[in-house]
């Protein structure tokens, strides 16, 4: 089989089960959806994952806002408190909305908003990759 009809295959069994038939139409004409999760304390690794999963033919939804860098949008404290709530909201919105979760975790970090992303990720059935191997990512020996 050369390259080109590998890929073809690939990408055919992509959009269809291996009995051949369709399981999600809309799958099978669109590019697949990523979203990204990680500690906006790797906002430079976010684009650059954002940037490579973009790429590579994909639509990627990713966190907007870094909240770490001033902005008057969330100098004040309490309305930083709100928008941090209403962001965290919507980032589980992207969630459901993507077809594949892509986590943005240097050196293997995951902090706790990421880590509850990923349990919510888990518990809707999304396939999950990560950026760097962690010990619940790394393969049995």
């Amino acid at each position: 089989m050369s390259a080109r009809e590998f890929w073809k295959t690939v990408c055919h069994i992509t959009a269809r089960g291996i009995d051949g038939y369709v399981r999600d139409r809309e799958a099978a004409r669109r590019p697949k959806i990523v979203v990204l999760c990680g500690s906006t304390r790797y906002w430079e690794q976010l684009q650059e994952a954002n940037l490579y999963e973009t790429a590579a033919g994909r639509i990627v939804l990713a966190p907007g806002c870094n909240m770490k860098a001033t902005h008057p949008l969330w100098a004040d404290p309490q309305r930083a408190d709100q928008l941090k709530q209403v962001l965290d909201t919507l980032h589980l919105r992207k969630i459901d909305m993507a077809d594949e979760v892509l986590v943005v975790n240097p050196g293997g970090y995951i902090g706790d908003s990421t880590r509850r992303e990923i349990d919510y990720a888990r518990s809707v059935g999304k396939p999950i990759r990560y950026t760097h191997t962690t010990p619940e990512t790394a393969p049995c020996p």
